[in-house]
């Protein structure tokens, strides 16, 4: 089940329908669906396509997305860290980040039009629609693991555009639960 974090607000959020209605003036689409009884944790990524095809199609239909896949990353995965730094500053896409979490766990930072910035975690079973243009960065939880469906306007999908002096330098970049705290927050404890 997702959180919404706001840091400088000290607010979290857990409730599915507080979930959406907080990201809804953000153009921000959230859903749960299903997973254990669709598919075992171990299933291909064909099965799972097909398992999520009545969705996948929908999706497709209401946002012009023309492929979808399933990608796997975990501790070993190689060059994960480079694929990390890819994706853990803040940045634009110009299409839609469309992601379905089966296993594992990620993070998005949110920095608002109206510059709030709002952590969102994602867990199994969590579906997320972050639009165009919207500033962001994302990065996995301590397990460093997720395994997720994503959709695509683009068959080649979509390279980050960087915005300059990103705020991502100010906040954790990994899930930490209640204790989330941005780095700008944080107390430094006193050298002896």
């Amino acid at each position: 089940m997702a959180v919404v974090t706001v840091p400088r607000e000290n607010r979290r959020l857990e409730s599915p329908a507080e979930i959406r209605e907080f990201l809804s003036p953000y153009g921000i689409s959230y859903e749960q669906w299903e997973t254990e009884s669709r598919v075992p944790a171990e299933t291909s990524p064909e099965e799972i396509l097909a398992a999520y095809a009545p969705e996948i199609d929908r999706l497709k239909q209401a946002g012009g997305y023309v492929t979808a896949d399933v990608v796997d990353v975990n501790p070993e995965t190689p060059g994960l860290d480079a694929m990390l730094n890819k994706f853990n500053k803040e940045h634009r896409h110009s299409e839609d980040e469309v992601r379905f979490v089966l296993s594992g766990r990620g993070i998005f930072h949110i920095h608002g039009d109206d510059d709030r910035v709002f952590a969102i975690e994602l867990g199994p079973g969590d579906w997320i629609n972050v639009p165009c243009g919207t500033r962001h960065w994302f990065d996995l939880c301590e397990d460093r693991r997720i395994r997720a469906l994503r959709l695509f306007q683009d068959q080649s999908g979509w390279t980050p555009q960087y915005v300059e002096a990103g705020v991502h330098q100010n906040y954790t970049p990994v899930c930490w639960g209640p204790e989330y705290v941005p780095a700008s927050q944080r107390v430094r404890p006193l050298a002896l």
